[in-house]
């Protein structure tokens, strides 16, 4: 009798992808826009090419959420006047507040591919978190980055750093439909982008 397969052995891999697969993709490909091809560190918050991911950085332009009309956040009829527009060098995120902003890279990203991003350590030791959701395949924008201050005190970021880390995986195939083909209402998205159903 024949040796059964490994119930695993049927599924597609994924394999994270290295400094030189993103500076190819980047440099030749487009992939990432403006594309720092080493790791930046002369007293800023670091970016660009890491060994197994790309540190992109925060644009000057913000969104902070503010209590000050008493909206409701309501991801189905969003209220504009639930936050302040704000553009400098640096933004003061309120107390157990968030912030809203936007990528300096403008990302494409390959049709067998999908990404992860988590948020750099130098912000998470102060309580800041970073959340961005995947980056799709053929998703192609600057990425809206959602910062929260998870402290009880004001919070400095500082535009134009390091502000969350992108790994990106390739599978061994592509999808049968990427978020380009499903025309998904992020595709394209130029500054910070607020919800949409």
């Amino acid at each position: 009798m024949a040796p059964r397969p490994h119930p695993f052995t049927a599924f597609p891999t994924v394999s994270i992808k290295n400094d030189r697969w993103i500076t190819e993709m980047a440099t030749k490909h487009g992939m990432i826009e403006p594309f720092e091809s080493s790791q930046q560190r002369n007293g800023v918050v670091s970016y660009g090419v890491s060994a197994y991911g790309y540190d992109m950085r925060v644009a000057s332009e913000y969104r902070i959420f503010t209590n000050a009309l008493s909206s409701i956040i309501d991801p189905k009829t969003f209220d504009p006047k639930s936050f302040v527009e704000y553009e400098g060098d640096v933004c003061i995120v309120p107390p157990n507040s968030f912030a809203l902003a936007r990528s300096v890279e403008y990302f494409r990203i390959p049709r067998n591919v999908m990404t992860v991003t988590v948020g750099k350590s130098t912000y998470a030791r102060c309580g800041i978190i970073t959340n961005v959701t995947p980056f799709e395949p053929e998703w192609e924008g600057y990425v809206t980055l959602e910062i929260s201050n998870t402290t009880p005190l004001p919070a400095k970021i500082y535009s134009n750093e390091g502000i969350a880390q992108v790994l990106f995986f390739e599978g061994d195939e592509a999808p049968l439909v990427s978020y380009k083909d499903k025309k998904g209402k992020y595709q394209g998205q130029v500054g910070v982008t607020l919800p949409k159903i």
